[in-house]
């Protein structure tokens, strides 16, 4: 699967796909197959194209009923972001666990051998090594090899998952923080008490069409000792736009901000990548690439756009300016670090509709999230006409 890093290139997929969208993707989606999910990840990642924009467009071929499952994908990203920018702290409990196992692999040699041979797809179980060699070839795994892999990697080969996750951030081109982070605390039991996820042979095998059945497997899996969650703070809800001599900040978090820049009267325009920080360690020559890709294709589509390479560079430009506006950045490294740079600086947090209608709903599991989800087309609807 090719994912060439534009605007245009993301609205073709989904034009491509959206004749599948409806019962074939309910009925296809969890195979291991190019052809059975959209690939339209990494482009909502970055915002290169929109959740509102998706939801349309598949609504306008589709009922309600028909996408369900499409549209409950569409809500998950959007969940486990609004769970976890009201419990920050566990993005931070998560970069603090990696910084311990990455000490752990400078002092304990047999960890290191088996982390380096999962990493490098070289552990002997042909369905692991298969993924992890894939994903870093190609930059994308299946949703449903995601999970097999992640189990495979916490209670067969008893890796942390820290590790695991941070092998993802850094390979995977639609890999953010709130659905990296979450997903694999929820196979490793952390996320729902007591619930973790068992990749079982028989279930790779039907899904995968008997391509893999791999031997060895652990049989059981038990959840992983882990605080418990912390309390929820309130969602942000975004701030209004900022009068004056404005400065817009774009980040790789947000590369459609026609609505931002509809309401802001912008001296200039500057954009903060903060791909390299996803990990200590080294992010994958794909991701940087697509990311690259993207922003030199916001150049084509808005006009040039000032790089800034550093957090310092973000704090020196701000200084010349009266307040600066910026996408809502969500919780992960790209805000750790424009927390940092800007502290002290006037900054207009600004939030799309999207998120400001559904983030307060991910109060608890996805099944109480959902429940809301028709109340949140409607909310679309009547906020942007964007059902018609």
């Amino acid at each position: 699967m090719e994912f060439i890093p534009t605007r245009e290139a993301g609205l073709a997929r989904l034009n491509a796909f959206l004749p599948q969208a409806g019962r074939a993707y309910a009925a296809g989606r969890n195979y291991d197959e190019p052809d059975s999910v959209s690939g339209l990840s990494p482009y909502l990642r970055h915002r290169i194209v929109t959740e509102p924009e998706l939801l349309e467009a598949v609504l306008s071929r589709h009922t309600p009923a028909a996408a369900e499952k499409f549209i409950q994908e569409v809500y998950w990203r959007t969940y486990w972001k609004g769970w976890l920018e009201m419990r920050p702290t566990v993005w931070a409990q998560y970069r603090t666990g990696l910084r311990a196992a990455l000490n752990r692999v400078q002092t304990e040699a047999g960890l290191r051998r088996a982390w380096k041979a999962a990493c490098a797809g070289e552990t002997g179980i042909d369905a692991f090594d298969h993924w992890a060699q894939e994903l870093a070839a190609t930059g994308y795994l299946h949703n449903h090899a995601r999970m097999w892999f992640a189990s495979i990697w916490v209670f067969t080969l008893r890796l942390p998952w820290e590790l695991g996750a941070d092998f993802f951030l850094r390979h995977l081109l639609d890999g953010d923080p709130a659905s990296n982070t979450l997903g694999w605390r929820w196979v490793a039991g952390l996320q729902t008490p007591g619930k973790t996820y068992l990749a079982r042979p028989d279930n790779i095998a039907t899904y995968t069409r008997g391509r893999f059945r791999p031997m060895g497997l652990a049989q059981e899996a038990p959840p992983l000792d882990g605080p418990p969650a912390p309390p929820r703070m309130v969602p942000p809800t975004g701030d209004t736009p900022p009068k004056g001599r404005i400065g817009v900040l774009l980040t790789e978090d947000d590369l459609s901000p026609d609505w931002l820049l509809d309401r802001v009267d912008a001296a200039d325009v500057a954009v903060f990548d903060g791909t390299a920080l996803r990990s200590p360690l080294h992010v994958s020559q794909n991701v940087q690439a697509f990311v690259t890709g993207a922003l030199a294709d916001l150049d084509n589509r808005i006009g040039p756009v000032r790089r800034l390479a550093t957090p310092e560079d973000v704090t020196r430009w701000a200084e010349g300016f009266e307040a600066i506006a910026l996408p809502h950045p969500p919780v992960g490294a790209t805000a750790d670090a424009l927390h940092a740079a800007m502290d002290g600086t006037r900054t207009h947090r600004m939030l799309r509709d999207h998120d400001r209608m559904a983030w307060p709903n991910a109060t608890a599991g996805f099944f109480k999230f959902k429940k809301r989800i028709p109340e949140l087309l409607k909310a679309h609807d009547r906020q942007a006409d964007l059902f018609g």
